[in-house]
This record gives structure tokens, C-alpha cells and sequence, in this order.
């Protein structure tokens, strides 16, 4: 078994915490974020819509019938949650099983 000097510890220790209180934190921030509209500025430069089905798969730069904010890359948040953050709007949530032009697929 390893021993850790106590200042180490304590160091530690902190560090966690504070990586604890800012997870908690982001996902309130996350519950609070305005929804992104259809029709915002950004949202119509980047084809943005709240529903998927809606887009003509032959129109989208990556043709793939299942592309949706769900299974992007770019997507934040925990899986489930219908409206979720997107690295390509800060500040406001996009519904999960919405699609822009900027999709990429998951690694």
C-alpha cells in the first residue's frame, strides 16, 4: 500500500471536490440554457431544425438517413435528455433529435 504525505492528500482531496462542485454546477447551468430557435440567426445559417425527419437526406452534405443531435460528435450532456447543449450554439440547448449541417459522426 502506498503512502500519501498528508499535504498531498489534502491537495487531492481538494482538487476533487472542486472537480465535483463544477460538474454539478454545469449541469444546472445546462437545465437553465434557453432553447435554441428554429429561427435564430446561427440556427438558419446552419440548417438547424428540432426534428431530423423533417431534412431531405439527399440535401445533407453527409447523406445518412440516422443523422440526428443525438448521435453528433458535437453534443454535450448526458444521453436521453431531450434537450441537450451543442458545442456549435453556446448557450443554448438543442433537442436531441433535431439536425444542422454541421453533423459529425461520433468517433
Amino acid at each position: 500500500m502506498s503512502k500519501i504525505a498528508r499535504r498531498k492528500f489534502i491537495q487531492l482531496s481538494a482538487a476533487t471536490a472542486a472537480g465535483c462542485l463544477m460538474q454539478t454546477s454545469r449541469e444546472a447551468m445546462a437545465a437553465d440554457m434557453p432553447k435554441l430557435a428554429e429561427d435564430d440567426p446561427m440556427a438558419s445559417a446552419m440548417r438547424y431544425t428540432h426534428d431530423a425527419s423533417t431534412v431531405d437526406v439527399a440535401s445533407r452534405t453527409n447523406p445518412a438517413a440516422e443523422q440526428h443531435c443525438s448521435n453528433c460528435a458535437l453534443i454535450q450532456g448526458e444521453d436521453g435528455e431531450e434537450w441537450r447543449p451543442c458545442q456549435i450554439f453556446p448557450g443554448k440547448v438543442v433537442n436531441a433529435n433535431g439536425w444542422c449541417s454541421v453533423w459529425a459522426p461520433k468517433a
